[in-house]
């Protein structure tokens, strides 16, 4: 079926575009097989030589390795011999590859280096089997991909002609990046793992969304983390792709933005107070949270002294996996990695703020499935593409749909 975007507007996005398998599968090529970088780890991941780490760009798993001088690679995760998933551990640490069906030998680096009977077997001294004469072990290797590790962080991308990823991340977005991956030195502080059932640019345009935190998220507007009336910038890169979302804090208790809001939870309390002892860094320069969108694969949380990458990685036009990688920095104090670990459980599956994200996420799924013929509304703020200077404004979701239609041609 062809299908065409009601009436050209942005603002207006239809609900067949997130369950249309033929569009999922024309994402997949476009956004996440070629012209983009995805993310795929930190190198803090995989410390020592020979460590590595499975991910996934798109449905197509990949090996993050570190090799014997030091540098990162990245291959997909399938033997050139018959297509096998050579590796089925997350996490661990190898001299060399081997594909447990056939035995064939890959270095760290993707080369093919090893090819049972390839020469064949001597039987009653005559050579039987063996690969053809001209067979070329060097043609061979596993399929490599270009790498971009920016101070800590690994990118990937099955395109070998994309751009550098300093212009891809683009003069708005970069200088957020840096600030937070500044080349000091990270550590892991743990992960969270889920899978929800929703198209994969729910989560894209959840994380692009200043609209609902205030409303839906009772710990937000209950104790001051993240209100309409903060001072903020929502800010976009050339595209429309990227963005960040900087904000301050504001205090707790009631204010003129939570009358009404039936998540406002005026006599709420905690039991241990230490959740929300927030300690500003040098390092923040002033915003005490800045959530970036690295289109399509990632989303960068810094919130408050919690920090961690997401990942996304889709798993049909129904469903992501979500990991979430918690990190702190190799110089922190043992009090402000305990503080990041507490903080910490404001996000994550059942963390006290993101369990709501991935039930409404689920919700609109299933609201939008059944009724493909339907259309989003979105026009907090406008129906143009622009920065703004507060966050009463669905812009960032307009700007990335933006980009979209170009890029799928729709």
């Amino acid at each position: 079926m062809r299908r065409e975007w009601p009436n050209g507007e942005v603002s207006r996005v239809p609900f067949w575009l997130y369950s249309d398998p033929d569009i999922y599968q024309r994402e997949l090529e476009r956004f996440f097989y070629s012209g983009h970088w995805c993310y795929v780890g930190l190198a803090a991941e995989i410390p020592r030589a020979g460590d590595f780490k499975r991910s996934w760009i798109g449905e197509r798993s990949v090996v993050v390795v570190r090799n014997h001088d030091g540098a990162v690679h990245v291959v997909e995760n399938r033997c050139a011999h018959r297509g096998v998933a050579f590796c089925q551990q997350n996490f661990g640490n190898r001299r060399d590859f081997v594909c447990p069906y056939h035995q064939w030998n890959y270095d760290l680096t993707g080369n093919l280096i090893g090819v049972p009977l390839r020469r064949g077997v001597k039987n009653e001294g005559k050579v039987e089997g063996g690969m053809p004469p001209d067979f070329a072990p060097h043609e061979h290797g596993l399929t490599k991909l270009k790498v971009d590790v920016r101070n800590g962080v690994v990118f990937a991308s099955f395109d070998a002609a994309v751009p550098p990823l300093a212009d891809y991340l683009g003069p708005t977005i970069l200088p957020y990046f840096d600030r937070t991956f500044d080349g000091r030195e990270l550590t892991i502080l743990g992960y969270s793992r889920q899978r929800i059932p929703g198209n994969w640019k729910l989560m894209q345009e959840n994380i692009k969304d200043p609209y609902h935190p205030g409303l839906l998220h009772t710990w937000f507007v209950t104790f001051g983390l993240w209100r309409a009336d903060q001072k903020s910038r929502m800010l976009m890169d050339e595209h429309g792709r990227h963005a960040a979302m900087v904000s301050r804090r504001n205090q707790g208790g009631k204010a003129a933005v939570t009358q009404g809001v039936t998540t406002f939870r005026e006599n709420l309390a905690l039991d241990d107070a230490r959740v929300l002892d927030v300690v500003s860094e040098p390092w923040w320069n002033g915003p005490s949270v800045v959530m970036q969108t690295i289109f399509p694969s990632v989303v960068l949380q810094q919130q408050v002294n919690s920090l961690s990458t997401r990942q996304i990685m889709p798993k049909g036009p129904g469903s992501f996996d979500f990991v979430w990688t918690h990190f702190g920095f190799k110089d922190d104090s043992e009090e402000m990695t305990r503080r990041r670990l507490r903080q910490a459980n404001l996000f994550g599956p059942a963390g006290y703020v993101s369990a709501d994200d991935g039930e409404v996420i689920e919700l609109s799924q299933d609201g939008m499935t059944q009724s493909p013929a339907g259309r989003t509304i979105i026009e907090l703020g406008g129906r143009d593409i622009a920065n703004t200077e507060h966050m009463v404004t669905e812009t960032l979701i307009r700007g990335m749909y933006g980009y979209y239609r170009k890029v799928m041609e729709l």
